[in-house]
């Protein structure tokens, strides 16, 4: 697949970003302190995804307004789903590296809705560092929301999937799901970024921003 050409807009809004995202490493030590209820545990092992989260909030507008930087981020490495073999999967197997992690159902609407924006968003910023993770909820086998992936072009995205919706238990247990869709960028030690509930424009400009700026926080630490 052929890389998209840098553009010089691209450039400058990149350079921005970079700039934005340095200056929150000098403030991650009082991001720490200041997470309101914070647990030390967490804050003491998700010290780069606090540092992220800072980053990230900023660019917490437009199509991504709704995205909320974690104050006290929550492991997520033990979240266990399936893949496209029904092999087990854990988020701890995405260690070092940042996840863009989307719960979706084809009976769902707005998620259908996103699941090519989604796409886009992998074609253009996958790679070895980031990877869109988006799991299936489907009580069914995998045909229908395949068949969907399919008829969408949204087959950039690797088959992820929980029939038994334990993840989607799980993150409701630790009050970070509500319902579908529901999207959490979790940074490279298996903690928490942030956290959009409801839909969203992942191929916005302000998502790959956002997304940007976390991870250029993250590289530097």
């Amino acid at each position: 697949m052929t890389k998209p050409t840098e553009t010089g807009s691209g450039t400058k809004r990149r350079t921005i970003i970079a700039g934005l995202a340095g200056a929150a490493v000098a403030a991650a030590a009082v991001y720490v302190i200041a997470a309101p209820g914070g647990n030390i545990s967490n804050a003491q092992s998700c010290t780069v995804e606090l540092a992220a989260a800072k980053a990230a909030k900023p660019f917490s507008k437009g199509e991504v307004a709704a995205f909320l930087p974690a104050q006290n981020p929550l492991k997520l490495d033990e979240l266990v789903f399936k893949g496209a073999n029904d092999e087990p999967v854990r988020m701890a197997d995405f260690a070092n590296r940042t996840v863009l992690v989307n719960l979706w159902a084809t009976w769902c609407a707005p998620c259908r809705k996103e699941m090519p924006a989604l796409n886009e968003l992998q074609v253009e910023m996958g790679s070895d560092d980031f990877e869109v993770v988006a799991i299936n909820l489907d009580r069914g086998g995998p045909e229908k929301p395949k068949a969907f992936l399919k008829e969408v072009g949204a087959t950039d995205l690797t088959y992820y999937h929980d029939s038994s919706n334990g993840i989607l238990k799980d993150l409701r247990a630790k009050a970070r799901a509500t319902g579908l869709p529901t999207t959490i960028l979790v940074g490279p030690s298996g903690c928490e970024v942030g956290t959009m509930y409801g839909p969203a424009e992942w191929a916005s400009n302000e998502a790959k921003d956002l997304i940007t700026a976390a991870m250029t926080v993250q590289r530097e630490n």
